[in-house]
């Protein structure tokens, strides 16, 4: 027992002390702007700015869309699919983690067995029979010599950090979707709010029309343009209704409910436009989850390569055992039943026709790969950053002009209408004025839906509350 404990202790102190095959990471470079190309102008974020940070969508002001933003984490099945992934990573990398160690078997058998009559066995036993009982345990260790085994463990932390990247990229890509369409929601419901005023509106110049007709005041295509005028504002109420009904719908699926089980009730809604300030764009590789997983799975793929390589060297096998072992169950705890074993195994491969080549070679290309994902995943970033802040930027630009607009187009209608009372203009002129103000009223509100969707975008893109400091606890 004295030389199994000096071997033991002898093969962990080599364990502690082997080296570790392949390239130690280093985070890929990646093309990083000093600043944002469209932020000229924009608010520099300072350490206490009350900014969008966890619970970003409470900026917007709706108790309605923070209960429902609540949901998510509990019913989306795209995040509940997303966080079992990250479970199974987990379990992989304590898995992978298990091979550090010994392996330890118990083992138990009782045998009975009989030779035929002609064995010559037979003669030095009763009724030719042999009974014999076993119990033992044995070990068996494979020595992390070359690191391999250390560097598997490597890329499953890494991979779990990954999965659970993912899941943060899955939670804020669900959040960012409700809120937006939920927004967008409250956009149409003042839409549709606009065309049901319109519609009144238009029935009364259409009663108007009729009187004047029957007083013979107006010709009966002043009463036919009236009509059409308020028919089409009213098949414009159904569609902006059919547009609310699947908004509606998009929102229970993300909550995790059938379309049956969610009524959002309309009510009076006022745009609020939060403040988001910028940070340097560097800070966008620690601020956004899909820039965190491709970087991790870049830090994985490279750890890979040191299995790969650590496979062109010898592996070593510390094995050990004993146990008692008697033909009588009775005689079986007594010392002369004692065996025990101890011994080292080296292997090493001589001819694979270039498998370990190939398989460290494959490890290699996938590593590029991942490197070449984590920089279009960067790139991918900073443009949709740019995007959303020329997207706030001129479409606030836009909507300022556009009020402008509305209220030219309004003045234009009301004077067409006082013209047309009066005898001095025709009904055609009305109708055409009419439907410019209510266009430019609802390419308002259209601005109003994109200016929201962009801010909400904005905060999504700069990485919404998550930062990569988070990762830290994951597969420890």
């Amino acid at each position: 027992m004295h030389a199994a404990r000096t071997a033991l202790i002898a093969a962990l102190a080599l364990a502690m002390s082997g080296c570790m095959v392949g390239p130690d990471y280093v985070r890929p470079d990646a093309p990083v702007p000093v600043a944002y190309k469209e932020a000229p102008g924009w608010k520099v974020a300072q350490p206490s700015d009350d900014a969008p940070r966890g619970n970003w969508w409470q900026a917007y002001g709706d108790p309605e869309l923070d209960a429902l933003v609540a949901q998510v984490d509990i019913s989306n099945q795209t995040v509940k699919a997303a966080e079992a992934r990250m479970r199974e990573a987990l379990a992989a990398t304590q898995g992978t983690r298990a091979a550090l160690f010994p392996v330890v078997n118990a083992s138990g058998a009782a045998l009975r067995t009989s030779h035929g009559t002609g064995s010559s066995s037979s003669a030095n036993t009763q009724s030719g029979v042999n009974n014999s009982y076993n119990v033992g345990l044995s070990a068996s260790w494979e020595i992390d010599l070359w690191g391999g085994i250390r560097r598997s463990v490597e890329a499953s932390e890494d991979t779990a950090q990954a999965s659970t990247a993912d899941l943060a990229n899955a939670r804020l890509s669900a959040q960012a979707l409700l809120a937006q369409d939920y927004l967008l929601l409250r956009v149409q419901d003042a839409q549709i709010e606009l065309l049901r005023d319109t519609v009144a509106s238009y029935e009364r110049s259409l009663q108007l029309t009729r009187n004047q007709y029957a007083a013979g005041v107006v010709a009966r295509i002043d009463v036919a343009q009236a009509e059409s005028q308020l028919k089409s504002t009213q098949a414009q109420v159904v569609d902006a209704t059919l547009t609310r009904a699947q908004l509606e719908h998009a929102i229970a699926v993300l909550v995790g409910k059938p379309p049956a089980e969610l009524a959002i009730v309309a009510k009076p809604f006022v745009a609020v436009f939060p403040d988001i300030p910028l940070a340097v764009p560097s800070t966008l590789l620690e601020r956004r989850p899909d820039i965190a997983a491709a970087e991790r799975r870049a830090a994985s793929a490279n750890a890979q390569i040191g299995v790969a390589q650590a496979a062109f060297f010898p592996a070593l096998t510390l094995s050990a055992g004993g146990g008692l072992q008697n033909s009588l169950i009775g005689s079986l705890i007594a010392l002369p039943s004692r065996y025990w074993s101890l011994g080292a195994a080296l292997a090493q491969p001589i001819f694979d026709a270039g498998l370990r080549s190939a398989q460290k070679a494959q490890a290699v290309a996938t590593y590029d790969e991942t490197v070449a994902n984590y920089r279009a995943t960067v790139l991918a970033s900073f443009q949709d950053v740019e995007d959303n802040l020329a997207a706030l930027d001129l479409l606030a630009q836009e909507a300022a002009l556009q009020q402008e607009a509305v209220k030219a187009a309004q003045q234009s209608a009301a004077i067409a209408v006082n013209q047309y009372k009066a005898g001095t203009a025709n009904y055609l002129a009305v109708v055409v004025l009419q439907a410019s103000a209510l266009n430019s009223e609802r390419t308002a509100l259209g601005i109003q839906a994109r200016r929201l969707a962009a801010s909400v975008g904005l905060v999504k893109a700069l990485g919404g509350g998550w930062d990569q400091a988070q990762l830290a606890q994951t597969a420890n």
